[in-house]
């Protein structure tokens, strides 16, 4: 579904990512784990198109979005990617339902279509009752699930987690890895999340560990293989 080939990543002199191959399989949970440091979240903004590579390819099916300029890319980002952060990225003036249709009314999705979307997901996601309130009125847990939404609303072709229950709780982190287990099983939905949350990596299909820029292991929950680093 999708290739990373050799990727490459510098800010000036430092070099993050030392050439990274990697394959993302279609409906499956990839957890990427690693030191702080290591380029998870450098690895995870550049396979979620936010940021480019110094060199190498990301190919999406049969698309080099390497390739595409920023219009073509951003309209790319949009129908095919969603992204859930650690503290949410909710914008406060807009109530649960409204954030959750954005990504929808920005891909051109007539307003009744895309909060008719967005309240289906906030009440599979048990969120019925909170759909008008805003994000301060809102937990921690509650939040999340509404960033979860937010990011599937556009039934994307893959969601890209960054430490999505680094600041919850353990009930509300419980919560979030069924979530994500029970939107796999039934949408067959890709995630690729980057944590240090070690539960989520051990209910994840393949484990990638990232060490100083480069994979030094994959570890798949059904048969376990060691990938020599990439180098």
């Amino acid at each position: 579904m999708i290739r990373l080939e050799s990727i490459r990543k510098s800010f000036g002199d430092l070099e993050v990512l030392r050439g990274i191959d990697l394959t993302i399989e279609k409906g499956e949970i990839l957890a990427v784990v690693g030191p702080s440091g290591a380029g998870k979240t450098t690895l995870l903004q550049i396979a979620g198109t936010l940021e480019k590579p110094s060199s190498g390819q990301v190919i999406y099916d049969d698309t080099d979005i390497t390739r595409l300029n920023d219009r073509k890319l951003s309209a790319f980002r949009n129908a095919n990617i969603g992204f859930v952060f650690q503290f949410h990225q909710l914008l406060p003036e807009f109530t649960a339902l409204e954030n959750v249709a954005i990504p929808a009314l920005i891909g051109g999705v007539s307003k009744s279509k895309a909060e008719a979307r967005a309240s289906e997901l906030l009440e599979i996601l048990g969120l019925t009752d909170r759909m008008r309130h805003k994000p301060a009125q809102l937990s921690g847990g509650e939040k999340q699930r509404v960033a979860i939404a937010r990011a599937i609303v556009n039934s994307p072709s893959v969601v890209f987690a960054d430490e999505p229950t680094g600041s919850l709780d353990s009930r509300n982190r419980d919560e979030i890895r069924q979530i994500i287990q029970t939107l796999r099983e039934n949408l067959r939905q890709t995630f690729v999340v980057v944590t240090h949350d070690t539960s989520i990596a051990g209910f994840a299909d393949r484990t990638v560990t990232l060490v100083d820029g480069i994979v030094t292991g994959i570890e798949s929950n059904i048969i376990s293989a060691c990938i020599p680093p990439t180098v």
